[in-house]
């Protein structure tokens, strides 16, 4: 079973966002960052969804030095980059290697919320679009886990292009018959769900996931009515057909290699 990295190396207790459970950080590490009382699935960074989902060192970041410029000349913008850059150690919210998973050479991307809220500019964009290129030009399974708010506001029409460019790559690569497994975990909504993470031929989720579009308040607030209970949670959109699969933390390795060895024959 992995080490998971999630939270300060010095924090030692954490409180249940469920249950209100306190527990020992080796405790919830053993059991996958996921609470052990209720199934509350903490957030866990990129570094935690490799190590559970790739085979052992085989995770070696592309493109690493691909870094966004500052194309509407946004306030502050250079600044609130170079910030997310020292947080997470990353050079932007995306980033994607080639890998093993059970041994199946597959093309993996992960998405960072802690990079400006996981938020898709131009980079995030280009770095998408060359994942699935490459998946497409090796023939490998592409697996992304997406979590993000939505397109960069710092990067206006730039950003929102790039739903656009992931989405045109994709249907590429559909046309190689070259699968793709999309993993929107929580909270993934807005730019980044309507494009390139709702587009999975496969899609699998973590209980309680936030996903969706528009906000709950703002859906309410236009159409003048109060949502049902749990909506735009994984489960909701299990039932109503946006997601293919539900699945706890430490089953997700095997679920995606049970789909895999139906989809992908080399």
């Amino acid at each position: 079973m992995p080490k998971t990295t999630t939270g300060k190396s010095d924090t030692l207790w954490f409180r249940c966002s469920g249950c209100n459970e306190i527990i020992y950080r080796k405790t919830l590490e053993s059991n996958f960052f996921v609470c052990h009382r209720c199934g509350y699935h903490f957030r866990i960074s990129p570094d935690d969804y490799i190590l559970i989902i790739l085979d052992e060192n085989t995770y070696e970041e592309l493109d690493r030095n691909l870094i966004t410029g500052d194309p509407l000349c946004f306030p502050q913008y250079p600044e609130k980059v170079k910030e997310a850059q020292i947080k997470t150690g990353r050079a932007d919210a995306f980033s994607y290697s080639r890998g093993t998973i059970a041994r199946i050479p597959v093309v993996f991307g992960i998405m960072d919320f802690n990079f400006i809220g996981g938020s898709m500019g131009s980079v995030v964009g280009e770095k998408v679009a060359r994942a699935i290129r490459l998946a497409r030009n090796e023939r490998r399974p592409l697996v992304i886990v997406a979590t993000s708010g939505g397109a960069r506001m710092q990067e206006g029409i730039i950003s929102l292009m790039q739903m656009a460019k992931t989405s045109a790559e994709l249907g590429l690569l559909r046309q190689a018959r070259i699968p793709f497994i999309s993993i929107p975990v929580d909270p993934c909504t807005a730019g980044v769900m309507a494009s390139f993470a709702s587009l999975g031929d496969v899609i699998i989720s973590e209980p309680n996931a936030l996903l969706g579009f528009a906000g709950q308040r703002v859906i309410e607030d236009t159409i003048g009515e109060k949502l049902p209970p749990g909506f735009q949670r994984a489960e909701f959109m299990l039932k109503h057909g946006m997601v293919d699969v539900v699945v706890p933390r430490r089953a997700l390795k095997d679920t995606i290699v049970r789909v895999l060895s139906v989809l992908w024959h080399k």
